[in-house]
């Protein structure tokens, strides 16, 4: 089964409006912080970073955190008070990563930001209950760009989404328990399979019984959609926007013996 006869079959009749609006240009958004240098991203995107709800003075993680636009938001959110780690394990993506964050940050804000190349998969055992706030934007299929890529399609198989979920499975695994009793995360990822949104959190949620719970989003863009555990946005009923996934999660504070 090839690349395009797998998503027929995943949106039926919907697929070729979704596979139309995936090779037009997305709509990015300007994303500016007083005098320094404008960062354009896609507005599901943004609001995925936005939906974190950080505040000023928390511990904050972007686990998967490169080319930086989220960790932009992020920062822009802790307004220069508190920690902000932004991690991604390819040195070339951090070398980008750095490069964003020097030239769209202000000073003061960068300041608290810490560029790091662990294996995401790592946090949960070295830095049990360190953060906040983590946003899991989790390596993933990426439709948008196979499907303009004649190379990238060449190489597409149904198996790589499993491989993917598999992945994606560890790192939030990893984030949960990275996360403090009481705090939030964010799951996310710009795939169109199932496999690697809701079943994800559907599956971690299964393995972390009793300690998780959903925290509802609420839409901001029209044609956004509702899914099991999240929202998502998909550029043919988003106006160009997507495509994102989003969940979520809380992690419930246990009750005292």
């Amino acid at each position: 089964m090839d690349f395009f006869e797998y998503y027929a079959n995943l949106f039926g009749t919907r697929w070729d409006s979704l596979r139309e609006a995936l090779v037009r240009e997305n709509r990015p958004m300007e994303w500016r912080v007083g005098d320094a240098e404008s960062y354009f991203l896609d507005e599901a995107s943004w609001f995925a970073a936005n939906a974190l709800a950080v505040e000023p003075g928390m511990d904050v993680l972007d686990m998967c955190a490169a080319p930086g636009g989220k960790t932009l938001v992020l920062a822009k959110a802790l307004a220069g008070k508190g920690s902000l780690q932004s991690n991604d394990r390819s040195p070339d993506r951090r070398e980008r990563l750095r490069r964003v964050i020097m030239n769209s940050l202000p000073a003061e804000y960068a300041a608290i930001v810490s560029v790091s190349g662990y294996g995401g998969e790592r946090f949960g055992r070295y830095r049990a209950e360190s953060f906040d706030r983590i946003l899991v934007d989790a390596p993933c299929s990426s439709e948008r760009h196979v499907i303009s890529s004649k190379e990238h399609l060449s190489l597409w198989n149904p198996k790589r989404i499993k491989r993917l979920a598999v992945e994606q499975g560890a790192l939030l695994a990893s984030a949960v328990d990275a996360l403090r009793f009481g705090g939030e995360l964010i799951y996310s990822t710009c795939a169109l399979a199932l496999e690697e949104n809701d079943e994800v959190v559907k599956k971690i949620m299964k393995k972390r019984r009793g300690l998780l719970e959903i925290v509802d989003l609420t839409p901001k863009f029209q044609g956004t959609e509702r899914t099991e555990c999240g929202l998502r946005m998909l550029p043919d009923l988003c106006d160009g926007r997507g495509p994102i996934y989003c969940a979520k999660l809380r992690k419930v504070i246990p009750p005292e013996v």
